[in-house]
């Protein structure tokens, strides 16, 4: 039986994000993240822009919000006032790193969407966990499901790295102690 490359692809990201399986329940670290949890900033630089609701970081920008760390050059905080001030969106851009307990994605651009519980990154993205890892252009982690998506979709002004393709290098475990 012939089975298509983007099946076990599709496999192998399945087993990257997982790890090893624990039943059904093994997924990535992710899942269920708490996108209303607070968020602490610190960078070299930040401009408040009240009246456009937004506030931009510069230099050095480090945000953290439980086990999830977001590093780059460059963060647009998109906010609202009402009820509080609550953050909607954060774009980052420079190079980002994004880290969880078990896992690191690089790209040139993300998006934090708070909302919809999203985070796209794009341009050379690079997911890795436990010593595996997937190459594409974009990447879109859904802190819902715990699911990742990474594809070779090309974005304008946005570095390729992969050709329009996703590749990976995946480790096998060793099951002889």
């Amino acid at each position: 039986m012939r089975r298509s490359p983007c099946l076990l692809l599709s496999v192998a990201l399945a087993s990257l994000l997982m790890g090893p399986a624990h039943g059904q329940d093994a997924v990535s670290a992710l899942k269920g993240h708490n996108s209303k949890a607070p968020v602490d900033v610190s960078a070299d630089r930040i401009e408040l822009q009240d009246r456009a609701d937004r506030a931009v970081m510069s230099g050095n920008v480090e945000m953290r919000q439980q086990d999830m760390t977001l590093k780059a050059p460059r963060v647009t905080i998109a906010y609202t006032r009402a009820g509080g001030t609550q953050i909607q969106r954060l774009d980052a851009s420079g190079g980002v790193t994004v880290t969880s307990p078990s896992e690191t994605a690089r790209g040139q651009y993300a998006i934090y969407d708070f909302d919809r519980k999203l985070i796209t990154m794009l341009g050379g993205v690079t997911l890795t966990r436990a010593g595996s890892n997937i190459s594409g252009n974009r990447l879109v982690i859904d802190l819902n499901s715990g699911h990742a998506i990474v594809d070779g979709s090309t974005v304008a002004g946005a570095t390729q790295r992969s050709g329009g393709r996703v590749t990976g290098h995946f480790t096998v475990p060793d099951r002889n102690p």
